[in-house]
């Protein structure tokens, strides 16, 4: 599956965060692996963040994470950059709450068409 988040961030650690994530951790680079996380994108605009992460069960992945002390670890060091995860609110998207719902994509319908 394939999910996609938003996360803004603190005033002013723009560069910190693109800093910090020239080369991340090796110990939650394997603890990503182990909970079944196969990619995660992160685009920049702005304080504002985009997350596209494949995976095969999100919510799983999440709950892993969540058990995990490497990804601990991380997330208390970069919770200094990040101010908060978007909530969603109720979207039908699957997994957390924090996940967008896709809405359209130009290559689906292309091919769609194309299929008649």
């Amino acid at each position: 599956m394939r999910v996609a988040l938003h996360s803004v961030l603190k005033e002013g650690q723009e560069s910190g965060y693109e800093q910090v994530h020239a080369t991340v951790p090796e110990d939650l680079l394997a603890a990503l692996r182990r909970a079944g996380i196969t990619n995660w994108r992160i685009w920049r605009s702005g304080r504002h963040l985009f997350h596209l992460v494949d995976c095969e069960d999100f919510a799983a992945a999440m709950a892993a994470l969540d058990e995990d002390p490497a990804n601990q670890r991380w997330q208390e060091f970069i919770g200094a950059y990040v101010d908060h995860f978007e909530d969603t609110g109720g979207s039908p998207a699957e997994g957390d709450r924090m996940a967008l719902g896709e809405v359209w994509e130009l290559r689906a319908q292309a091919e769609a068409a194309e299929r008649g």
